[in-house]
């Protein structure tokens, strides 16, 4: 006979039908009730074996943990709350677990203990439900991308160059790194080293995928980046997914366009793909948002902030609009925020673009035409030679989950923004080359896989959203 899942399962009429399931204990109850999960969804089976039909030996290994093969008659449940129950005709333990070491009891375990076991907690219902969540999310992106012409580009995780500027990044060698081969100068030669040259691990897909939008119009990348930041935050991760497209032929207004599509179609996907995990997730939520101060929680509940995002016109304007906005706002002038907006020019923070989207405007916001002094090189200068055509995308509860910009297309200018910035032109040299030969006006932006996947299931830390977090002192699995 052949596995059903049990999301299968569950969605057919109970009328005696044989079926097969496989899956781990979640409990057994008075040696007669198996509660059986396989992964494919947030439900559990309940397996009921009759009273004397295997010997204490065999009752005993089924334990939480346990995996086990059922065989057996679907029928109705006369319990409240489920609709079915399989009726035990064969039975087999595939996997023992020693009730007594296995870490996940079934419990309330909390989010820190389950870090440090990150090989067993996708079996809780939180975790099972956040991955099934994340799945849905990355077969999305890939959706929404293809169905509009989009082609895939897989951008190189080693390389020389440092797409944000930052210097956080990290090293990539074969060199003995107790004994490095060293120049006249007394400089570690890398000249030795695999690849010839300093190379390290990718903070973003950007440029390269640029190179490809030069040749193929529209295109994204979707991989991992490295950032070698010492932030020990909820919100940093030293290895996580960047979500990167890149268009010619767009200009700032058409990249705006594009991301508000885009994280509309995502949210209306979640809502329409993964209501069981999301109803979950909405109710783990809300019991969270009690344990906070009254002023620290969102005002929206989970499935009413996809919702929000789903259903809003978002609300554009310029950030010299949202300075003065934030700057004469009640919680300034009270000093309420952390940060006082005070002079033209600052870098905005969470509680600005919280304060926006959730009391100011109510509806998902995207500003646009930054300081140049507070954005990257690579974006457009505008006429007025002090903002650039940069926009961010501003959501409930997070704040910014976009960024991105017109890139900067003349050369001239580009060279210019390179050496204000003190970034080595000889390692760009590709990147100019672009402005030199067919260079086109052309847009992207980068959206942080995992800073979605928070926003889509409520979970509060970054660390809690990909399988294996990888963060400072950390590289365990």
């Amino acid at each position: 006979m052949k596995r059903i899942k049990i999301k299968e399962l569950l969605g057919m009429q109970p009328a005696g039908q044989q079926v097969l399931v496989q899956g781990w204990v979640r409990t057994f109850r008075n040696n007669q009730f198996i509660s059986l999960n396989d992964g494919s969804t947030i439900n559990n089976l309940q397996a009921v074996v009759a009273l004397n039909s295997y010997d204490e030996a065999t009752l005993k290994r089924i334990t939480t943990g346990a995996c086990l093969s059922v065989q057996g008659e679907l029928i109705p449940s006369p319990a409240k709350g489920q609709t079915m129950e399989l009726k035990v005709t064969a039975l087999e333990i595939l996997g023992d677990c020693d009730a007594e070491k296995y870490p996940l009891q079934p419990k309330k375990h909390s989010l820190e203990f389950l870090r440090e076991i990150a090989h067993l907690r996708a079996r809780t219902n939180t975790f099972g439900a956040v991955m099934r969540v994340r799945h849905a999310m990355a077969f999305a992106v890939h959706q929404f991308f293809n169905e509009r012409g989009f082609f895939y580009i897989h951008t190189p995780i080693i390389t020389g160059s440092d797409a944000e500027g930052a210097g956080a990044m990290f090293r990539v060698t074969t060199l003995d790194i107790n004994k490095p081969p060293r120049d006249e100068q007394g400089h570690i030669n890398f000249k030795d080293d695999f690849f010839g040259r300093e190379t390290n691990l990718t903070v973003s897909g950007q440029l390269e995928v640029e190179t490809y939008a030069l040749a193929l119009a529209e295109t994204y990348t979707f991989g991992p980046t490295f950032r070698a930041e010492n932030s020990n935050t909820t919100r940093h991760l030293a290895e996580f997914w960047m979500i990167e497209p890149e268009m010619a032929f767009y200009d700032i207004n058409d990249n705006m366009d594009l991301a508000e599509s885009f994280v509309k179609c995502l949210c209306r996907y979640a809502l329409d793909h993964c209501a069981e995990d999301l109803e979950f997730l909405h109710k783990r939520a809300q019991e969270e948002e009690m344990t906070k101060p009254q002023d620290q929680r969102n005002e929206l509940g989970l499935i009413d902030r996809l919702k929000f995002v789903a259903e809003n016109e978002f609300q554009r304007l310029t950030y010299t609009e949202a300075f003065e906005i934030l700057k004469n706002s009640t919680p300034n002038k009270k000093k309420k925020f952390q940060y006082l907006i005070e002079e033209w020019g600052a870098d905005l923070q969470s509680e600005h673009e919280r304060y926006l989207v959730e009391k100011h405007f109510k509806k998902p916001v995207i500003l646009y035409n930054y300081p140049a002094a507070i954005k990257a090189f690579y974006m457009r200068l505008n006429e007025d030679g002090k903002t650039v055509a940069a926009m961010d995308v501003l959501f409930p509860g997070i704040g910014e989950i976009i960024g991105g910009s017109q890139r900067e297309e003349r050369y001239d200018n580009l060279v210019k923004r390179i050496q204000d910035m003190n970034l080595p032109e000889k390692d760009l040299w590709w990147y100019l080359d672009l402005r030199k030969f067919g260079s086109a006006p052309h847009s992207g932006f980068g959206l942080g896989f995992e800073r979605l996947i928070q926003f889509v299931t409520g979970m509060t830390n970054i660390r809690d959203v990909i399988p294996f977090p990888r963060y400072p002192g950390n590289a365990e699995f």
